[in-house]
């Protein structure tokens, strides 16, 4: 059901400043397990849609908002990491599960609307935002994730998510993104919006 997802993240174009993860290298194949093992667990029908991958993180792992530390507490059950990781633990990464802890029923997937890692160039443990021209290269990913799993709602994580998002034809509304003193209304927004999807 996911073939045609990963094709066309091998699709979108790299740039010498962004990071191809699920390439048909040992650690693109980690990284597509571990993605593969996320998505197919059972989820609400709810797209959190984040930028781009960070480096401790995603990156990292190959699953959104998920970083070493995650994997070693178990979150999701059975996922793989690197023998040498470049990074422990993520901020946003942690936020992010915290929230999760808290939500009641089938739990949101995330996903970025620009698959690659984008860095500073020369520096790939570093994070950029992606140019224009890479978001809407990427938008096809999102959406064929979208109709893959049966999404009904997306909503974008962040600012610059939800102008990303606009920038591909996606409309969606925006939660706070949990890092840099985002957390606390990351956690509220999303709880919210657990608590109307139960009453509604």
């Amino acid at each position: 059901m996911l073939d045609r997802f990963f094709d066309l993240i091998r699709e979108v174009p790299a740039p010498d400043d962004a990071e191809l993860l699920f390439g048909f290298d040992e650690l693109g194949r980690l990284r597509e397990r571990n993605l593969r093992r996320y998505l197919e667990t059972p989820h609400a029908p709810i797209l959190l849609l984040g930028e781009a991958p960070g480096w401790r993180g995603m990156t990292v792992t190959g699953v959104p908002f998920t970083s070493v530390r995650e994997v070693e507490a178990g979150v999701l059950p059975g996922l793989e990491l690197p023998a040498q990781p470049q990074a422990p633990w993520e901020a946003s990464s942690r936020v992010f599960w915290e929230t999760m802890s808290a939500w009641r029923g089938p739990l949101p997937l995330s996903w970025p609307v620009y698959p690659h890692h984008p860095f500073v160039a020369g520096r790939p443990l570093t994070n950029r935002t992606p140019r224009s021209s890479e978001v809407r290269a990427g938008a096809p990913v999102a959406e064929e994730l979208i109709r893959a799993l049966g999404i009904e709602t997306i909503v974008a994580v962040g600012r610059k998510a939800q102008g990303a998002l606009a920038e591909a034809g996606i409309e969606a509304p925006a939660v706070r993104h949990p890092a840099q003193g985002g957390a606390r209304m990351f956690t509220e927004q999303l709880l919210a919006l657990n608590r109307a999807m139960l009453d509604g």
